[in-house]
């Protein structure tokens, strides 16, 4: 199972949605729904977007746990 660490390095960082929205230029219905973990998929771009704007590597962003 593939884990999204996003809300919790947000909170850590206390970075809203809107200011990732403008630090990023991702929508913010991608960053919601990314922050609540709604996605099925999430794109290569997006990840790189989010990990030079958060300061963070994919695997501080996501983790894996096998069930």
């Amino acid at each position: 199972m593939i884990i999204n660490n996003l809300s919790t390095i947000m909170g850590k960082q206390r970075i809203k949605i809107s200011t990732l929205h403008e630090r990023t230029g991702i929508s913010r219905s991608t960053l919601t729904k990314l922050y609540y973990d709604k996605t099925k998929m999430i794109e290569l771009n997006t990840i790189d977007k989010l990990c030079l704007a958060l300061d963070v590597t994919p695997g501080e962003l996501f983790e894996y746990e096998r069930k």
